[in-house]
């Protein structure tokens, strides 16, 4: 995969629930590293986990194996588009993976340090003082 020309062509639909996991993949561990601490940085995830996978996928008509590196951010569901956004401006795929899956349950006090560790709205906080 080939150099992103074009960040705003990175999207997704609005994440309907309060917290989401963002998943992208890169071909290198030292950029997966760096993607993360830029993304923890700006505070549009609490969290980033970076792993290995072996990947195999259709690419420009042949089937494709690579070694990749997944991260996976922990996220408020508000800050879903923007994160998808800033994922594109920074990552170097043509098409880079950006799949939000929406986290139904969790850890109460893990859940609200997300929500502290990341910028902006608090979800459910709309009106309290």
């Amino acid at each position: 995969m080939t150099t992103n020309p074009d960040p705003a062509h990175t999207c997704v639909h609005t994440c309907a629930h309060a917290y989401a996991v963002l998943t992208t993949t890169t071909d290198a561990e030292d950029k997966a590293h760096a993607l993360a601490a830029d993304i923890i940085e700006d505070q549009l995830a609490a969290c980033a986990q970076v792993f290995t996978v072996s990947s195999v996928y259709r690419w420009q008509g042949a089937v494709e194996r690579a070694q990749e590196w997944r991260i996976d951010f922990k996220t408020r569901g508000d800050l879903v588009e923007e994160l998808a956004r800033r994922i594109g401006e920074l990552h170097d795929y043509d098409t880079p993976e950006v799949i939000a899956v929406p986290v139904t349950a969790g850890s109460p006090a893990y859940l609200e340090w997300v929500s502290a560790e990341t910028r902006g709205k608090t979800p459910g906080t709309e009106g309290v003082s």
